[in-house]
């Protein structure tokens, strides 16, 4: 994972030619949007969706900038299924669990971009935010089941209601994010930007429920990784 966001640095950063003067606008918005992809383990339990970036961007005569930012990422319905019986006795039959949620956060970072005298340079960014983590879970199944999911914040090793399962349940986290893109210049001081950036968070521990007598809780955490894929303005 690591490699491939290095292979998407370079690139960005070979785009940019050798520094020349020009004048610098000392603070310019940035929005933008674009799709997000959930990586690694956590693919398995939240689906994709798009994403919506605003912030600002404070610049000085180095090539070193500072990023304040807030970005919504929305994340379409996932269906995992688990066996739902109508009583603890009955055998379970497989039921459709849907999933749908959010990953917002407010950062800061560092963005390096050479001063260059061409329409197009390259940039990296790096630094770190606080993530906020929503997630809604319904079904049409009535009975009782067992699920345990870190990313759903639910873990019952043993037979429970449905209703323990379903609702709405939410994390705030701290978390990292890096990645690159290429800047084009429209005007003087105003761009368009195409940007991949890759988003780590720290989630938190998330313990067996109802656990049989007898039994020690398991403990599971629930880190995100995620990836927007994020075109737009900067002016």
């Amino acid at each position: 994972m690591f490699r491939r966001f290095g292979l998407v640095l370079g690139a960005a950063l070979i785009a940019a030619s050798p520094a020349g003067a020009q004048d610098v606008k000392p603070i310019q918005l940035t929005i933008g949007g674009g799709y997000t992809s959930a990586l690694g383990t956590i693919h398995d339990h939240v689906a994709n969706g798009g994403n919506f970036t605003i912030g600002l961007l404070f610049n000085t005569k180095s090539p070193v900038s500072f990023q304040a930012e807030y970005g919504y990422n929305g994340f379409m319905k996932k269906e995992l299924d688990f066996n739902v019986a109508s009583n603890p006795i009955n055998p379970g039959v497989p039921t459709p669990f849907f999933a749908d949620g959010n990953m917002q956060y407010f950062d800061g970072n560092l963005v390096f971009q050479p001063k260059t005298p061409g329409k197009a340079s390259g940039y990296a960014v790096v630094g770190g935010g606080y993530y906020h983590r929503p997630v809604n879970i319904t079904t049409p199944g009535v009975g009782y089941t067992t699920v345990c999911d870190p990313w759903w914040y639910v873990c019952y090793p043993a037979l429970v209601p449905v209703d323990q399962v379903i609702g709405e349940r939410s994390a705030n986290d701290f978390g990292m994010d890096f990645g690159g893109g290429v800047d084009f210049k429209l005007s003087e001081h105003a761009s368009i930007y195409v940007e991949a950036r890759f988003h780590y968070i720290w989630g938190p521990t998330v313990s067996q429920a109802n656990v049989p007598a007898g039994q020690t809780p398991t403990t599971l955490k629930a880190n995100g990784e995620f990836l927007p894929i994020t075109v737009g303005f900067r002016f």
